[in-house]
């Protein structure tokens, strides 16, 4: 009886949402991983980002936040060129720079970009295939044969996305047999398997249910020590808990850019104030 009263309250107060004890921002950079500079795009005759200038710290996360279709993924998928899959989208001004080198100057080799910056999506999205080969396909992708270095990468990555111990006995089964929450780590494992330099998210938790919500959450925190991410979101707690910057945007301008505890403490814009707290959005 103990035990199933025990349940029920458990039931009826789940856990809380991941709360890190302290963020701690960030040393300066001497120089930024991705730099915007007077961008605008389009998509066909219609502009919808307009004269973006942004700098995105190294080894940070960085969350985008503004109201629906305000350009936040769009300009997240500048970052990787996933908007060149898009007939009539492009670059109409400005430039974009990964560690200081054109993203879409002529000699980039796109293939190599996206293994350079990483992404995960709105939805979960495994492939028809085990756990072991959603983490090993970009590494069979790149050329890799060597059984061993699979194995310890696919090891590694599955580490670092906070999933190895619930799946290490059955690395050989559906990815389709996990939870939600886990297959959106198995998604950040195959990112990270490649190595990526910066990792992508676009609204990852929007899916999830808050118990998975608090793993991702906690995940991102912990890979900003090795990984630059940026992440879209519409949870303002979420962008507060995860990230060390954050960049306002609406109609598709940049509003306000700065460290996450004053642009949710002390706002420069009105927007941003208003946005962030419920005025409008």
């Amino acid at each position: 009886m103990v035990v199933m009263e025990k349940e029920e309250r458990e039931a009826e107060h789940p856990a809380p949402p991941f709360e890190p004890q302290k963020v701690t921002e960030p040393e300066p950079q001497e120089e930024a991983m991705i730099e915007v500079n007077d961008l605008d795009f389009c998509y066909g005759s219609n502009q919808t980002l307009y004269d973006i200038n942004l700098q995105i710290p190294s080894r940070a996360v960085t969350a985008f936040i503004g109201p629906s279709g305000c350009g936040k993924t769009t300009l997240l998928r500048c970052f990787n060129r996933m908007n060149d899959l898009i007939d009539g989208a492009h670059i109409s001004a400005g430039k974009i720079e990964l560690a200081g080198h054109d993203i879409n100057a002529p000699d980039v080799d796109v293939v190599d970009l996206r293994r350079r910056v990483g992404m995960v999506f709105q939805k979960s999205n495994p492939f028809p295939k085990s756990i072991y080969e959603n983490v090993a396909y970009g590494l069979r992708v790149l050329g890799a044969t060597k059984r061993s270095r699979i194995n310890e990468a696919v090891e590694k990555s599955l580490r670092a996305a906070a999933l190895w111990d619930e799946v290490k006995d059955r690395l050989d089964t559906s990815a389709y047999g996990l939870s939600g929450g886990q297959q959106q780590r198995l998604c950040i494992a195959r990112a990270l398997a490649v190595e990526p330099e910066v990792v992508l998210m676009d609204e990852p938790c929007s899916a999830l249910d808050p118990i998975a919500t608090a793993k991702v959450e906690e995940l991102i925190y912990q890979l900003r020590e090795n990984f630059t991410i940026v992440i879209v979101t519409h949870n303002m707690q979420q962008a507060g808990r995860c990230s060390n910057y954050t960049a306002f945007f609406y109609l598709g301008r940049l509003i306000e850019f700065g460290s996450t505890s004053k642009i949710f403490s002390n706002p420069s814009e009105r927007k941003t104030e208003d946005y962030i707290t419920g005025r409008f959005g």
